[in-house]
């Protein structure tokens, strides 16, 4: 009974930062869908630090990719960074089993993050033609603060809310990633073991929300309920 109530601060804050993350959701920028499929750029940390974790990252990923598929309507650019200046930006898909496959082909591979990469390669595609979301999972920040702000606000001027997960809690990190966010009009939000399921969730209502709105967003939700139909009850 004892250990029950001291577990109960820790599940309380994870449900509060779930419920920050909805409010952030649900004020961002409505997709334009209309003219063509969605399209959400998905950026991965794919370094070594990234490694313990890699495997169940890289199941629910699946899980979403699966789900937004079926959906129709969204086509996904993945990239991701790992090593010595590595950084590769994958065609745009939207077969849900050619993503997985190429997703489940990368390893990690010990390098300093490359966030201003990811950055200023949304910024580009969105110069090119109309970005619905940019999600990016990652863990650290080994990078200038200042020049991942002033990149973020380029993306918020083309409309790119961008979705940060941060795998851990790392302070240099959550507040760049918080940053990021905010300027963009996003939303952060922090996941552990603990949180898979809510992640994989929160991953798929976003992904559906970039491919057909606010009204696919309303049925996913009736159909999944749980913390996505929550989200849906907070959009204006």
């Amino acid at each position: 009974m004892a250990s029950d109530s001291r577990n109960l601060p820790a599940a309380t804050a994870k449900q509060a930062e779930i419920d920050a993350f909805l409010r952030q959701v649900a004020a961002a920028p409505a997709p334009k869908t209309a003219g063509g499929a969605g399209r959400l750029i998905f950026a991965l940390d794919a370094t070594a630090s990234r490694q313990p974790a890699w495997d169940r990252a890289c199941h629910i990923q699946a899980e979403m990719f699966a789900e937004t598929a079926a959906l129709g309507g969204l086509a996904l650019q993945m990239c991701y960074f790992r090593g010595f200046g590595e950084f590769e930006a994958a065609p745009w898909l939207s077969d849900g089993p050619a993503l997985i496959r190429r997703m489940t082909a990368i390893t990690c591979l010990s390098g300093r993050t490359q966030i201003a990469r990811v950055l200023k390669h949304a910024v580009a595609e969105a110069s090119k033609g109309r970005i619905n979301a940019l999600v990016y999972i990652g863990d650290c920040m080994e990078e200038d603060a200042d020049l991942l702000g002033d990149l973020a606000g380029k993306l918020s001027l083309l409309g790119v809310p961008a979705f940060i997960f941060q795998e851990g809690s790392e302070p240099a990190a959550k507040r760049a990633f918080q940053d990021i966010a905010r300027l963009t009009r996003g939303a952060y939000m922090s996941f552990d073991s603990a949180s898979a399921k809510a992640l994989r969730d929160l991953l798929k209502a976003v992904a559906v929300y970039a491919a057909g709105g606010r009204r696919a967003l309303s049925h996913y939700a009736d159909e999944v309920g749980g913390e996505v139909l929550r989200l849906t009850r907070q959009l204006p």
